[in-house]
């Protein structure tokens, strides 16, 4: 029987999902996960998303506009109070949308995102989630950057023995320029299929404050972990994002951080710290503790990022994850439609 505390679910992982780090004799199958990714997105959005501004988050713009009647849900920082005012009903101004737009990616890829156990990898999912992303924002001019973490770098500092578990710190983080054009596009893209994952655990909050420096005009910022950090290190800094943009947080979940299977002594490990464990599968309380305790952690992400204001995606390595940006999408354009904002 494994210790308690070994079975939680942001630790373990089966050894058998995880992979060697991206290395270049790897750039081929990167390159052609890619293609395949383009095709696949470019026929599927175009079919289902028609519209040459079709975005995940369809905000509302930046240049004024009309008034209208204040409805639930709109965004009470938009009040047009000299309306308000004259009319003693409230009011909020339209904004007209700009036709060109800037959005910031923040890649999580720290070690617990080189796993899975359905479909694809969770690395996988990450990027093609920035693929769609990506399709759906470069167009009209409109640009598109990131920034990429992944944990730190594999020099020991002096004083640390050899192969000891890497520190807990700000990690290495790289950052892609926004630019416009296909041909910028997908080598930004390439740039975070390559991306090495490193052992260690990076700091997610340092990452996506990483979106607030230097300040920019009013965009959009998509954030794409697996938010198993803890909340105290990114919860503030993405409120703080949300000030100023549009936030997307886009969760990606492999169904063995929700449930642990029935196949007996399962070996375990976590690729943050290297540490190794055997599980007890058989026993159904363990696997109930393991259940109930994944169910609280995802549930406190997610009340994390409803009260940043963040609108929040989540994704599953078992599951048909372009389908599932397709409803997203959908659901954000009623919700528009309908005067909320989520």
């Amino acid at each position: 029987m494994a210790r308690a505390a070994a079975v939680t679910p942001s630790d373990p992982h089966p050894s058998s999902g995880t992979r060697t780090p991206v290395s270049p004799a790897a750039a081929p199958r990167s390159e052609a996960v890619l293609s395949r990714l383009q095709l696949l997105v470019t026929r599927k959005l175009d079919g289902l998303l028609q519209g040459d501004y079709a975005g995940l988050l369809p905000g509302p713009g930046s240049e004024a506009g009309e008034s209208r009647e204040y409805r639930p849900g709109d965004d009470v920082r938009r009040m047009d109070w000299p309306v308000t005012a004259r009319t003693t009903m409230p009011h909020v101004r339209r904004t007209v949308a700009d036709r060109e737009l800037e959005t910031w990616l923040a890649v999580d890829l720290s070690a617990s995102l080189d796993f899975g156990t359905g479909r694809w990898l969770k690395r996988d999912v990450v990027v093609a989630a920035a693929a769609a992303l990506a399709h759906l924002t470069v167009r009209g001019g409109n640009r598109i950057g990131a920034v990429v973490g992944s944990g730190p770098d594999p020099q020991a500092p002096p004083g640390r023995r050899r192969g000891a578990t890497p520190p807990p710190g700000p990690g290495r983080l790289v950052r892609l320029p926004a630019r416009g054009g296909r041909r910028e596009t997908q080598g930004l893209l390439r740039a975070i299929a390559g991306t090495e994952i490193r052992p260690g655990r990076s700091d997610l909050g340092a990452l996506v404050d990483a979106l607030n420096r230097p300040p920019r005009r009013r965009g959009v910022a998509v954030v794409i972990s697996d938010f198993l950090a803890p909340p105290q290190q990114w919860a503030r800094p993405l409120r703080k994002l949300r000030v100023r943009h549009d936030v997307l947080a886009i969760e990606v979940v492999d169904p063995r951080e929700l449930e642990l299977p029935d196949v007996g002594v399962l070996p375990v490990v976590d690729p943050e710290t290297g540490e190794l464990h055997e599980v007890q599968t058989a026993d159904p309380r363990l696997r109930r503790r393991y259940a109930e305790a994944a169910a609280a952690q995802r549930a406190e992400i997610s009340a994390q990022l409803r009260g940043a204001g963040a609108a929040h995606l989540r994704l599953r390595t078992d599951t048909d994850w372009l389908l599932d940006m397709v409803r997203f999408v959908a659901a954000q354009r009623h919700a528009r439609t309908r005067g909320t904002t989520r």
